[in-house]
């Protein structure tokens, strides 16, 4: 279901079922907010989510999460199904104890959530920027307070490409092209935000 929903899409072919399948064994994962969506007794929908860290001036730690891969069968799309799974998902984040999310993705499907944009936080990324498509939704009031937050990614989400090829090959042959949404992807992604 990942692959299908994702290929093509950001990129000629896709790596995020691959992602799927490593984070699951990761110290970082949280299988508790790993949640399917069922229709008619199939899967039509993932949601997983992995925790990571901000960071303060001072050195001071806070564990937050982040999630992704978000998919949907491509039967499925544009008719709410992620956005269910977002909101049970963050509803059970909180009840969990966690107080923010963190994102890299693409704002326009994300602030009906309530995400917004990282500099509204004083997030920024190691790098010292604040990327366009960093995004932060706050599950509790004032859970940041001002301070500059420097967000790190799990490693979780670090993966090597070939392995991401290799892994692949184990499923039928699907067509590599070239979409619009890439382009669109790209410029998202090597954005920064200017104040």
């Amino acid at each position: 279901m990942h692959r299908n929903a994702f290929c093509n899409l950001y990129v000629p072919g896709a790596d995020e079922h691959y992602l799927a399948h490593i984070i699951r064994n990761h110290a970082d994962f949280v299988p508790e907010l790993d949640l399917v969506l069922e229709r008619n007794a199939q899967v039509i929908g993932n949601i997983m989510y992995t925790k990571a860290k901000l960071v303060d001036e001072n050195g001071n730690e806070k564990t937050i999460l982040t999630f992704g891969p978000v998919a949907i069968d491509p039967a499925f799309q544009r008719q709410g199904f992620g956005k269910q799974l977002m909101e049970v998902s963050m509803k059970r984040a909180a009840e969990l104890g966690y107080d923010t999310i963190v994102i890299l993705g693409d704002p326009g499907n994300y602030v009906e959530r309530g995400f917004k944009s990282c500099q509204k936080f004083n997030v920024w990324a190691a790098d010292n920027t604040q990327p366009t498509a960093m995004i932060v939704k706050v599950l509790k009031p004032n859970a940041l307070d001002g301070r500059k937050w420097t967000y790190h990614e799990s490693p979780a989400m670090s993966y090597d490409k070939e392995d991401a090829t290799r892994f692949d090959t184990t499923f039928p042959a699907k067509a590599k092209g070239y979409q619009a949404s890439q382009e669109a992807f790209y410029i998202l992604s090597h954005s920064v935000l200017k104040s």
